[in-house]
Parts: structure tokens; sequence; C-alpha cells
């Protein structure tokens, strides 16, 4: 049967071929009413919508990933002069080191994972309560988070989880054969690893708002405000660590009510097929394969310490992890060190995609009105109003960004007095804690949650934008609540 297709429809298809149908329509719609949105509501307005748009690229990352649709935004916005582009080389500059970090740590992980997960597969085949493995990532993750940094951490969980994955998939395709039971266990396994992922990305963010080098707002933060790392941790403690314990509670109860998409137990068989792979990896286990886990360990003992003493940034002891894990190793061909880079470099192209947005925003004062609308309110509701608006802006957009604009608008009330050091030392800590916490409701919200979405194993174990958000959604209301309540105490 013949189909007539309208004219526009046969030119996407000549160009795009099998692209989703959203992606068209970004490409056929968003691009061509911005530019007259602009002329007609004027780039306030228009800010705001390709803010939206943006986001709704990124809600969409499994079905096409987001740096096409979120590119052709981000080009048209300098295009149209929302932003220029000495104004992205500087928010680029600005968070140069967050993008060393995905370069080279993110690969420097990738040469650890033999140790990652001859680790992780122990503790998974040895603890039996699903609660208690399930407090005990969320945990780690915290702590690590609290002395290395959020997305190091996630992508340890990143290079982890998809071992195990790859582990049972490698039985499950080999004893197929049409077994609805296997296609069960595999279904199930994936709620599993998911749960156990959700938990552990939390955990980052539940230790990332504690020290200066837990998230990368933090360092900013600090700095501004003149605090040294004890400093920091101890303003930071009475909000940090009561959410911490909420978090934690939050953690345990998911999973004993199953709610929210938890609660799922690892199937018997795939617990068997890990315990047989584990019993074959110590039997089989060469003087060789010994001694690679051994200089993976002492390289990983390096990038801790490392990291905790802030010897160097931290894109820098990435690669350092790079040159001693390869090179005592015997790990020289080239085509085998670019395959560490394949999993961060398109989410490096995508941050700097999302850096023109954060341009978009700074030079369309976007957020500036909340700003003053904020500072209207009397000194002793301030910090928990702006702990909430800035926890709701960064669901949004970003919170470093977030974190930027405000602490840059309280440096200038600091100045010229409209505040007091009293009081611009209680809104800093309403500042971090909420750009910190209540981010964890949205993949956008922090960079990485970000990265995960975005990263090779969230297809694998199917976690969308959508179930990302409803997975967060109880610990957002949660550990927000805990953080609000705990400011409106203590400040």
């Amino acid at each position: 049967m013949n189909h007539t297709y309208p004219l526009t429809q046969q030119i996407g298809d000549s160009f795009l071929g099998a692209s989703p149908d959203w992606y068209k329509l970004t490409i056929a719609g968003f691009l061509v009413v911005n530019p007259v949105l602009l002329f007609i509501v004027g780039p306030f307005v228009t800010g705001w919508l390709i803010l939206l748009q943006f986001i709704f690229t990124l809600a969409m990352a499994l079905q096409c990933y987001p740096l096409q649709p979120g590119g052709l935004l981000a080009f048209e916005a300098v295009v149209i002069g929302m932003t220029s582009p000495n104004a992205v080389v500087h928010e680029v500059e600005s968070n140069f080191e967050v993008i060393l970090l995905l370069i080279f740590m993110v690969a420097g992980v990738f040469f650890l994972k033999d140790l990652l997960l001859f680790i992780f597969t122990k503790i998974l085949v040895r603890v039996q309560s699903k609660t208690l493995l399930a407090v005990m990532m969320c945990a780690v993750a915290a702590v690590l988070s609290a002395f290395l940094d959020a997305l190091t951490v996630t992508a340890v969980v990143i290079g982890v989880m998809a071992g195990l994955y790859s582990v049972y998939q490698k039985v499950a395709e080999a004893d197929f054969h049409g077994s609805d039971n296997r296609k069960d266990d595999m279904v199930r396994f994936r709620a599993f690893l998911r749960s156990l992922v959700m938990h552990s990305v939390i955990g980052t963010a539940l230790g990332g708002v504690t020290t200066v080098v837990g998230e990368p707002q933090n360092l900013l933060i600090a700095t501004i405000a003149g605090w040294e790392f004890q400093e920091f941790f101890m303003r930071m403690a009475p909000i940090s660590m009561p959410v911490l314990v909420v978090g934690l509670a939050t953690c345990a109860l998911l999973e004993r009510l199953g709610w929210f998409g938890y609660g799922a137990p690892i199937p018997e068989t795939v617990r068997s097929t890990l315990i047989d792979f584990d019993r074959a990896q110590s039997e089989s286990q060469s003087p060789r394969a010994a001694g690679h886990l051994v200089v993976q360990a002492l390289v990983l003992a390096f990038l801790v310490i490392g990291l905790a003493f802030q010897l160097a940034a931290v894109g820098i002891i990435g690669l350092a992890v790079i040159v001693l894990a390869t090179a005592f190793t015997g790990i020289t061909d080239e085509r085998r060190l670019g395959r560490a880079f394949e999993e961060a470099l398109p989410f490096t192209a995508l941050l700097v995609v999302f850096f023109v947005i954060v341009a978009v925003i700074h030079e369309q004062h976007l957020f500036q009105p909340i700003t003053g609308w904020v500072l209207e309110f009397s000194t002793e509701s301030q910090p928990a109003i702006f702990f909430l608006v800035n926890g709701a802006l960064s669901m949004i957009s970003d919170n470093v960004f977030v974190a930027t604009v405000y602490m840059s608008e309280m440096s200038t009330a600091l100045g010229s007095g409209i505040i007091d050091r009293a009081q611009f030392d209680r809104l800093v800590v309403a500042i971090n804690t909420g750009t910190n916490l209540p981010s964890i409701a949205t993949p956008n919200g922090q960079a990485a949650f970000l990265f995960l979405l975005t990263s090779s194993l969230a297809p694998l174990i199917q976690l969308s934008y959508g179930r990302m958000v409803v997975m967060a959604f109880p610990y957002t209301l949660a550990v927000t609540a805990a953080g609000l309540l705990a400011i409106m105490l203590q400040l």
C-alpha cells in the first residue's frame, strides 16, 4: 500500500532516517519556534523555554542521547544571541576541573574494575539481607563521596554494577533457549541492580554535602566564604548529619516496604551464578592476575589518599591513576587505553552543551528576580527560604550553577552592607545544603545523576529519566523535610 507523507515528514526522514519522532519534532518545532518567540516575548521568557526544552531532551535520554537535540538547542541559543561564545568559554573555564575529572577519573576507574568487581562480588554473595546490603551501599557511597567526590563514586558504582550485570548476562545468553524462568530472572535482576544503583547514587548526595571535596560547588562555596575543610564540615554538620541519618532510615524503610521500585531481592539463580563466578575466579586465579589485583589495590589506595588530602586537582589524580594502573599491569596498547574513555567522553561533550544553557541562564538573568524576592523576607526566615528556593532551582537546572549565582549575589550583598557576616554564614549553609539535597529530585539537578542517566548502564537496567524521578521522590521528600527542619532549628 502506498502512503503519501507530508513534505516536512519526507524531508525529516531523508535527513534523519530512523531517528525518534520526538527528536524530529525537536528539530522541526523547537528550532523554528524559538526565534519567533524571541521576537514576540523577548529573551527572558525565551530563555526559560529553552531551559525547559533542554530538560525535555534529558527526559528522553534512553530513546536518543541528549547530545544531539540538546546540542542543536545550545547552538541555536548562541546563533540567536541568547548567549555568546565568550560566555560559553567562561562557563567551561569555570568548570574545567569537573571536565578533567570526567575525562581522566572515569577512565582511571575503568582500570580498577577488576579489583572493584572482585570486592563487590564477594559482598553480594555473602550479605543475604537485601535491606542490609542496600543500607551498606548507601552508607559506603556517602562516606566515599565525603572524602572523594560524588562523580568519582558514581563512576565506581556504574563500573561495578555493569560488571555484575555482564557476569550473569553471559550465563543467561548461553542458556536462554526461550526459557521464561531465565527471562523473569533477568527482569528481577535488573530491578535488584536498579535499586542498589539508586541507593548508592542517593548516598553520594548525602555524603557529598558534608565536605569541601564532596561536590563541585562545595569548593566554590568554601572559597568565597573563606572556610577550610574542617570549618566547612563543622558548619554543615548540624544539617548534614541529621539528613544522613534520615536518608539511611529512608533506605531501610523503602527496602522493607518495597515502594517506588525498591525491595526487589536478587534471584537465587543469579546469586548462584555469582557464587560460581566468584569460586571459579578464586580457583583459576593465576599469579599474574593476583599481581594485577595487588597493583590495583595499591593504586586505589593512592587514589583515596590523593583525593582525601587534595594533593592535586581530581582530574590530574585520575590521570595519575591511569598511568600507574596501566604501566604496572602491562597495558601499553593504544586501543586498550582508548576503550577506557568511551564512557566519559560523550557525557563530557553533553556537559559542555549544558554549560551553554547555563550561560543562557546567566546572560539573561533568569534567576535574578527570584534572588531579589528572597532577600525581601525577614532575616530569620531567609535561611529556610534560600534552602527551598535553591533546591527548587537546582532541580530544574544545575546545582553548580545555582550555587555560583547565589554565592555571587550573597557576596555582593555582604560587601554592600545589606547583610552582616553572621547572616552571610547562615545563608551560605542554606545555599550549600539547598543545592545539594533537594536537587536529587531530577537527573539534571546533579552531575552524578545525569552521568548515571546517560551511562551505558542505564539502558541495561532500564533506568530511565522518569523512573529515576519516581525512585528519587521518597528520598527527596525525606531529606528536604529533614534539611528544612534542621535549618529552622539550627539557623
